[in-house]
């Protein structure tokens, strides 16, 4: 089970020496991965009356893309978004950021892809938030289009390509694609289409009718349910011990990969969440 990190988005700020120093300072400490979430642009409060969506207009969100290719020239973790809000995105250019962080990580990137919840963000990137389920389907398998074809044709509902192709091409043909989401639709989705998938919830009872609901997705799409790939999500509650019965939880699961979420634990400064993941490394023996 390869075991990473969480960016602490809401607490790192816009700070590159914090940036530089947490990446460099994860690797250090033995952790093998680095994930980020994505959200481009958050909802104003006093506009938006009632607002109860986690993140607002003042919580801070590096966006993943353009920040991957910073950090893959300073260390050698895998990278993944989780997860990119790719209906709300136009898929040939992303097509291309997540060839080029594949070509700059030397193949390590994992791609992350989802839903997501916020209608304010799909407003402002000019696409519908109430058909992004359909448009997340067709966008996956033109990506993989785009990954393993010179030339690319193309006709779809919301895309459409003649003749075009990226230059160059990544050194995984497909990039893997991992999905996040937490609802009955989305879990279906997984099992058709996804090689990984980040669950929303700790192992318990509602874990076990996901992982069912995208095995047996998978199965009647003739696909191997043991083929895809489930990071699960420890979150740092302050509680070593939690943290070691959690990991042993998810290694039971068959988990490929764990990640450690130190975000929203008012740790303070950057050199506080280092000093957790210094702990837990020395807990779980990662160097």
């Amino acid at each position: 089970m390869q075991i990473g990190v969480t960016l602490p988005q809401t607490e790192i700020g816009g700070s590159v020496a914090d940036l530089r120093t947490y990446a460099e300072g994860v690797e250090q400490l033995g952790y093998q991965h680095l994930v980020a979430y994505d959200h481009i642009v958050g909802a104003d409060t006093t506009v938006h009356q009632g607002w109860s969506g986690p993140y607002t207009i003042d919580s801070t969100f590096h966006e993943p893309m353009v920040m991957f290719g910073f950090l893959a020239g300073i260390t050698k973790l895998e990278l993944a978004p989780a997860i990119i809000i790719m209906p709300q995105r136009q898929t040939a250019l992303v097509a291309k950021q997540a060839a080029e962080l594949d070509l700059l990580t030397e193949g390590r990137f994992r791609f992350g892809v989802g839903l997501g919840w916020n209608a304010v963000e799909y407003e402002a990137l000019g696409q519908d938030f109430s058909t992004r389920g359909r448009r997340l389907d067709e966008q996956v398998a033109l990506l993989r289009r785009y990954w393993t074809e010179r030339s690319v044709t193309f006709e779809g509902e919301f895309d459409r390509v003649t003749g075009a192709g990226i230059a160059p091409m990544p050194l995984q043909q497909p990039i893997p694609i991992w999905f996040g989401g937490g609802s009955k639709p989305a879990f279906r989705r997984m099992g058709r289409l996804a090689d990984g998938w980040y669950p929303m919830m700790t192992p318990g009872p509602e874990l076990d009718e996901a992982m069912t609901t995208i095995a047996t997705a998978a199965e009647a799409a003739g696909r191997d349910p043991q083929a895809i790939g489930m990071e699960g999500r420890i979150t740092w509650t302050g509680d070593l011990d939690q943290v070691k019965i959690e990991a042993e939880q998810w290694r039971a699961l068959d988990a490929s990969h764990v990640s450690l979420n130190t975000m929203g634990s008012n740790l303070g400064p950057i050199s506080a969440h280092l000093n957790v993941l210094a702990t837990v490394a020395r807990a779980l023996e990662l160097s």
